[in-house]
């Protein structure tokens, strides 16, 4: 037997009756299997060597990049609800590397400037748009070179479904989706907090009676929730008081943090550019790169197509292609 055969096996006998098993994995395209990793380890291996994954790195999660090199990124953010989602995952007796792999590749299709550049491609474009069908379309048509990733089915669902409104199919999937929720909210709340737009007192009082007195201990809270809550049962879940009271933290961060705030006139200069690149790069497509060309060559729509190249800039490639296409250089001017 293979490396890959004895850990398919172990899983087997190890996991949870309710975890995803690696064996059962699905690709679309059949491929030689690898002799030590299994088909989920294969699949977070290629998510992490993917052009779009190290674009992460220079992506906002909410507060721009370029106003405190301590905020976090979409990068820093993916790596969090992994932590999160694993440890959930580890104490479930779960698939871990499903698990990983999932929040690995769940934001890969965000966009510059974070949900503000969404709701800037989704406005704009007939097509509509939205980040995570935008990470299952990476995976699946645009990375390398139009071939895509070939990732097995269960991890482009947990992808597609990790949003609030979602139901994902597998458990790890489940895990995966409030991991992501635990994380932007009590993370973002602590980037917030530095940046003095709130601060420990705006948490309502039977909120930190109840979970917590610091982000970090109603973290800890929730997390341990969701574990004792979900132990031996075939689906996710939290108290019902826990879910009550993350769904008001969320909804306070919505209110003060994401929809308001000191930095909303610096998001607003954000949401300009995007509107602009837009506008320029559908009344001249050729002037994306060579990849998106080849795509409207090949029948893709043309609002489809703009919205790849947009969504694939990070945050300085889209003030650089601003600057250059809209703001005069000094040799220009006599």
């Amino acid at each position: 037997m293979t490396i890959r055969e004895i850990n398919e096996e172990r899983e087997y006998k190890e996991l949870s009756p309710f975890a995803a098993k690696a064996a059962d994995a699905v690709r679309d395209r059949e491929e030689e299997e690898c002799e030590i990793r299994t088909s989920f380890q294969r699949d977070r291996d290629r998510i992490i060597h993917s052009r779009a994954f190290r674009r992460l790195k220079d992506k906002t999660q909410v507060f721009l990049t370029f106003q405190d090199d301590h905020y976090r990124t979409r990068l820093t953010h993916t790596i969090e609800v992994s932590q999160i989602a694993r440890t959930i995952a580890k104490a479930l007796n779960l698939n871990c590397d499903l698990v990983e792999a999932i929040a690995l590749g769940h934001d890969l299709g965000h966009t510059p400037f974070g949900h503000e550049g969404e709701g800037i491609l989704n406005e704009k474009a007939a097509c509509g748009f939205a980040h995570n069908e935008q990470s299952v379309r990476l995976v699946e048509v645009l990375e390398k070179d139009g071939k895509g990733l070939n990732l097995t089915k269960e991890v482009r669902e947990g992808m597609q479904n990790h949003r609030t409104r979602c139901k994902p199919k597998t458990l790890e999937a489940q895990v995966v989706r409030l991991s992501d929720k635990l994380a932007y909210i009590h993370h973002d709340m602590d980037d917030a907090k530095a940046g003095g737009i709130i601060t420990e007192e705006d948490v309502p009082a039977d909120i930190r009676a109840l979970l917590g007195q610091t982000c970090t201990e109603r973290l800890d809270a929730l997390i341990k929730d969701i574990i004792y809550k979900s132990m031996d049962k075939p689906e996710i879940v939290q108290s019902e008081d826990y879910a009550e009271a993350l769904y008001r933290l969320r909804a306070m961060m919505f209110e003060r943090v994401y929809y308001g705030g000191p930095f909303r006139e610096e998001n607003d200069k954000a949401c300009r550019i995007l509107r602009e690149l837009y506008d320029f790069y559908y009344a001249g497509p050729e002037k994306m790169s060579a990849d998106c060309i080849k795509m409207l060559e090949g029948g893709e729509a043309k609002d489809r197509v703009v919205c790849d190249y947009i969504s694939g800039m990070t945050d300085r490639f889209a003030v650089r292609c601003f600057e250059e296409q809209f703001i005069p250089m000094a040799r220009g001017i006599y």
